[in-house]
Formats: C-alpha cells, structure tokens, sequence
C-alpha cells in the first residue's frame, strides 16, 4: 500500500548541492526531496553521483555548496553522528553486524544501555536485561521472526542478519532511513523479507530511501523514483505512471523527462 497523500509534507530536503574531488565534480547542483511517509527510490548508472548524494544527506561527507533541510530547518553535518543525532540512520549493503555478539548487543551497539545508579555511572555495566526487553521488542514490531535475543547473530540467516540491521535503524532513525543497496547480498526469499520490512516502516510513518539497482524491486516498494544522471537529479517518476523500460530510459539519458519531472515530480 502506497503512502496516503494527506501527509506529503518535505521531511528531507537539498537544493544546489556541489562536492568537488580536485577536477572530479561528483555532485553537481544537485536536489532532492523526501516527503513524510514515503518509499523514495534513488536509482543511476554507476558513476551517476547518488552515492555522494547519499552521503552529503547523511554526514558521510560536507558539500562544498547548497544546504539541506530537515522539517523545514536548515541544518549541517560535520559526520554521520550528527545526522544520527537528528534521527537519520542508514542500512548498509555490507550486512554491518557483528557476527559472534548476540542480537540485543548488535541492535545496541554503540548505544548501549547501562544499569541504573551507582553500577551504570561508576562501574559502567550494561543493563542487558533490559537491552534483550527492548530489542524482543523492537523484532516483534517489525514482525521478525527470530526466537530469541541472545543468540549469536552468525547463526542466522543472510535475510535475517540484514533484518537485525533493519531493527537496529528503525529503533533510533525516528525521522528518516536511508537503505544503501539492502537485499545486494541476498537470496529472492530473503530479499522479499526485507522489502516487507520497508513496507512495515513506512507504514509507521517513517520515511525511507531506498538506493537500489534492483529494478523490480525499486517498482515493488517504491512510491516515487529519484533519477539521479551525471551528478545531479534529473527527473523524480511516480512509478504508476511509467514503466520499467523508460524509468532506465531516463537514468540512461535516452528519454527525456517531462517538465513536472525535472522539476521534481508532481
């Protein structure tokens, strides 16, 4: 089910964003919007300047020029943790978990939880307990279905494992995620988990960006297609009303998008 059109307010936002590496423009005046509760898909050639794109939006990199926006405010980040600090987290492609910690320890990791009192602030130890609680908690909400917390993330599957990272953003990314190349390393049948799992988060009102060469799983999940060519945005596409065949027209330069396009969609 699609995001309802009465909550289409710009969360994430960039206009004229520039990143230069000494002759190299890797992105060139580049924009970018993603609106409240939605599947923003980010597609383009290799090369094309959507991995920088995603960078500069998540503190991986500092743009030489343009600014963005979150709700509205203008903001800048000096590395991923400030941008985490505002709620945006990211899926790597690279199943980044650690696989003999257990479950819980992965969903918290670098954000542990220590024990009330004179134990958590003298003594420094974990509340493990309660870090098992929230993170059952946080699987059951994304319906995962892993047995139990404190068993060791090697021995779960390839789909399961990227669910674990899944969970870990979706409990600390309050206003956006932002899925780097997700089901890459996946099976079909893990691949399809996943893809449910960005469905359930943007059912929960949290939007997310989902950068993907996977064609037909960018028109399974996505409600509108951010075409990224030669280092800037070239046409936002709502994928009901273009097919597959001219979405990769577009991003390949052989079809050229309508004015309402360029300008970022309807």
């Amino acid at each position: 089910m699609s995001a309802p059109e009465t909550n289409r307010e710009t969360v994430l936002s960039a206009r004229g964003l520039v990143k230069r590496y000494g002759s190299v423009t890797a992105i060139n005046g580049a924009d970018f919007d993603l609106r409240a509760g939605e599947v923003l898909a980010v597609i383009g050639d290799n090369g094309a300047g959507k991995s920088s794109l995603i960078k500069a939006l998540t503190g991986a990199l500092t743009p030489d020029e343009g600014t963005i926006s979150l709700d509205g405010r203008q903001v800048s980040f000096r590395n991923t943790l400030d941008a985490r600090a505002t709620g945006i987290e990211t899926v790597y492609q690279d199943l980044a978990v650690i696989p003999a910690l257990d479950i819980a320890t992965n969903v918290y990791l670098g954000r542990e939880l220590r024990k009330p009192g004179f134990l958590g602030s003298v003594f420094r130890q974990l509340d493990k307990k309660r870090m098992r609680q929230e993170a059952a908690g946080h699987l059951a909400d994304l319906k995962i279905g892993i047995k139990s917390v404190t068993q060791n993330v090697e021995t779960l599957s390839g789909g399961q494992r990227q669910g674990v990272a899944v969970v870990r953003t979706a409990a600390f990314g309050k206003r956006v995620i932002v899925m780097d190349e997700p089901t890459a390393a996946l099976g079909v049948r893990e691949t399809g988990m996943v893809i449910e799992l960005i469905r359930k988060i943007r059912d929960r009102g949290i939007p997310v960006v989902l950068i993907s060469h996977d064609m037909p799983n960018v028109f399974a999940v996505a409600d509108r297609i951010h075409v990224h060519r030669l280092g800037r945005r070239a046409a936002v596409v709502d994928p009901k009303r273009r097919d597959m065949a001219e979405v990769v027209a577009l991003m390949t330069g052989a079809l050229e998008p309508t004015d309402e396009e360029k300008n970022g969609g309807a």
